[in-house]
């Protein structure tokens, strides 16, 4: 039940705080005055992590958050505290190795039972109430742990102080190794095509998640090494994950993951993150193979996010739950009587045998919309229409039933704005806006650099990590700078604004002197300014997200060929040694780290442009280079109208001039430069002999 007294977390901001708070439970945000409470009354810290569109941190709320016998003995004998993973990642994270470490997994809810001093000596995940499925319930652990605390302490102090002292070593440490090389990246390669599943795509089993960089790894693998194999791993992924349930075929948008190996029930949330990289693996699908499937997939993603995601204020939404009206999915399944009832017998009756919609349903008597077994150029033919007709009256149809299902009650929308998503979802639309030329997009990106330079920077320039009702807080941690100066380059690569690169440059900065570790190498999570935990960890391991280690590594290079700055390159050259053996030993865990080494071993090239935009002769060089698919390039505009601007970040441009009055081109690979050229279809061919891709055979 819930009282109707709030409690502390009332007056917070975060949306997942503010459905604890009307729980029984005295629940305390992360706070000196928790901790202070612990220490004066000999209590120790209950700590429970979770966010706001979690399936079960909401089963765990009923069952026990909201019952007054949890309540009780957690009032009783602990100080609970609540705290938001996506608002405090760096708690999250740490606690998280905890978990790991003491459990062999980890997950959410995320429960810990620590000291006063925050040293944890009890961790898990979810619990019941009651003991049951042979899980120990939360009423036998609460009532364990607080005989324990009173009657074995000394035995607390030396399992907690092992924990802690364990810890900090491995959470904070890097692992210098050998320098990576290509053997590196076809090692990696060879550990996705064993996992890779042939029948369904993806990699390994039951659930699958979409982890968009391995497959955008894969891509620039196949670029490179003209891998047809690598290729179609990517393709048949990418196209099982959009046929089945996982992708929303009325509304748009991808899930969080698949529960099964087919892609077909998803864990129904849906993630800003998962979406912008999804939008940007199949931009550079599209780029790699013209295949316009690909760019109907980034339209339809789009379409979701600046319709369900996207606030007036010019930023996005940080996700949806799974849930709605208490049951995981309801917003999202139908009953053929359902779709027939909005469309007629007869059109209803094709809908449903298009998505597979029957009867006995294929999740809790009702059904998820799916094409794992279909095709739209069979389904057409075996129903006497051609492709363009089917496509026509399918259109519709989706749209009627979407206006019926808005009239649904939606599920709960975590309405906070975090700088890291938002980051990778201004890469996405400025990525996607040069290739697809599309100006909304671009727009949408730059009005999401605006909000967060206007509503997610303090006064003294630091960057914060989360917005929300009026309220910036928290200082931004490393995900936030290297999400953020990505989405700033790609931004810069699509609409050749200095402005752009400038922020890049700034923050990417700023991002140096917070958080880079000077003796081992390597960024840590946190900054040097931000609340000191009992370790300062480091997080290179590429998961749901690329790692802000990852992202950084990439922009440091980036940064370094467009500027000419010499002190990115050695920055970028000392943290791909620092993490060198654990990237070894594991590659396919860090594949938008293998990104960032396959630029560093090459080879890259440099793109120059000198002409004047706008000018027909200058757009369509810009046009070429921003359409084929050059990951290993960076790409600048010499525009001489701006000369000043562009000139004083990146000095060695300045005598990179038209010709004749002529745009004028300039490529340069691996510090090697071609004669420059005046016509587009020169250009065109001097990138066609780096572009090894082409040969790949489809």
């Amino acid at each position: 039940m819930t009282t109707n007294k709030p409690n502390r977390l009332a007056m917070e901001k975060s949306p997942y705080l503010l459905q604890h708070a009307y729980n029984p439970v005295d629940w305390f945000p992360w706070s000196e005055e928790a901790f202070d409470k612990a220490t004066s009354e000999d209590k120790p810290i209950f700590l429970s992590i979770g966010y706001s569109t979690c399936h079960w941190c909401h089963v765990m709320e009923r069952e026990s958050f909201e019952d007054e016998e949890v309540a009780g003995l957690l009032n009783q004998y602990f100080v609970p505290i609540k705290v938001d993973r996506e608002e405090r990642p760096d708690i999250d994270h740490l606690y998280m190795s905890v978990c790991q470490a003491m459990t062999g997994q980890g997950g959410w809810p995320l429960t810990i039972i620590m000291t006063p001093d925050k040293k944890p000596f009890f961790a898990g995940t979810y619990f019941p109430k009651h003991d049951k499925w042979g899980r120990p319930g939360l009423l036998s652990i609460l009532q364990q742990m607080h005989e324990k605390w009173t009657e074995e302490r000394d035995k607390i102090t030396r399992v907690s102080n092992k924990i802690t002292d364990m810890l900090k070593p491995r959470v904070s440490a890097t692992t210098p190794g050998e320098i990576l090389t290509e053997a590196t990246l076809h090692d990696a390669f060879h550990r996705f095509e064993r996992a890779f599943d042939e029948r369904y795509g993806g990699f390994g089993q039951s659930p699958k998640f979409p982890t968009p960089h391995n497959l955008m790894f894969l891509l620039r693998y196949a670029l490179q090494h003209e891998s047809e194999k690598a290729l179609q791993m990517v393709e048949k992924t990418l196209n099982a994950m959009y046929r089945g349930g996982i992708y929303d075929h009325i509304g748009y948008g991808f899930a969080r993951y698949s529960t099964d190996e087919k892609w077909l029930v998803p864990h129904f949330e849906k993630m800003l993150y998962d979406n912008a990289l999804l939008a940007m693996t199949f931009t550079e699908a599209y780029q790699m193979t013209k295949k316009p499937f690909y760019k109907q997939v980034v339209e339809e993603i789009f379409t979701y996010v600046l319709r369900d995601m996207y606030s007036d204020e010019g930023s996005f939404f940080s996700a949806e739950d799974a849930d709605s009206e208490g049951e995981e999915g309801k917003f999202y399944v139908w009953t053929p009587e359902e779709i027939k009832q909005v469309l007629g017998e007869q059109e209803g009756d094709l809908i449903c045998r298009y998505y597979s919609i029957t009867e006995g349903g294929n999740f809790e008597g009702k059904n998820i919309p799916h094409l794992i077994d279909q095709s739209i150029e069979d389904f057409a033919r075996n129903n006497g229409m051609t492709q363009d007709e089917w496509s026509t009256l399918l259109h519709k149809a989706k749209e009627k039933l979407f206006q019926h299902r808005e009239k649904r009650v939606h599920p709960h929308k975590d309405d906070k704005v975090l700088t890291s998503w938002n980051g990778l979802m201004i890469a996405a639309l400025a990525r996607a806006s040069r290739v697809f030329k599309n100006v909304k997009w671009q727009d949408a990106a730059v009005s999401a650099v605006r909000f967060i330079e206007n509503h997610l920077v303090r006064t003294d320039g630091r960057l914060l990590a989360r917005y929300r009702d009026g309220e910036a807080a928290y200082p931004a941690y490393i995900d936030d700078y290297a999400f953020f100066v990505w989405g700033l380059l790609e931004l810069y690569e699509a609409e050749f604004s200095p402005e752009y690169l400038q922020k890049a440059i700034h923050y990417n900065q700023q991002m140096i002197d917070l958080f880079w570790d000077e003796e081992h190498g390597g960024f840590f999570f946190y900054g040097k300014d931000s609340e000191q935990l009992f370790a300062r960890p480091k997080e290179v391991y590429d998961g749901a997200t690329p790692s802000g280690n990852s992202v950084a590594a990439l922009n440091l290079l980036r940064l370094a060929r467009i500027t000419g700055n010499q002190q990115f390159e050695d920055l970028a050259e000392q943290q791909i040694k620092a993490f060198s053996g654990e990237i070894s030993e594991h590659p396919s865990a860090h594949s938008y780290f293998l990104m960032a080494a396959q630029f560093a071993i090459g080879p890259t090239m440099e793109i120059v442009i000198a002409g004047t935009q706008g000018e027909k002769d200058t757009e369509n060089m810009l046009e070429i280079i921003q359409s084929i698919f050059l990951p290993l390039s960076v790409f600048i505009l010499h525009d001489e109208m701006k000369l000043r601007e562009i000139v004083d970040l990146i000095p060695f441009i300045e005598e990179q001039r038209m010709k004749d009055g002529k745009a004028t081109a300039y490529v340069c690979e691996n510090f090697s430069c071609q004669s420059p050229v005046t016509e587009s279809a020169q250009l065109e061919k001097i990138l066609g002999n780096y572009f090894p891709g082409k040969r790949i055979k489809r």
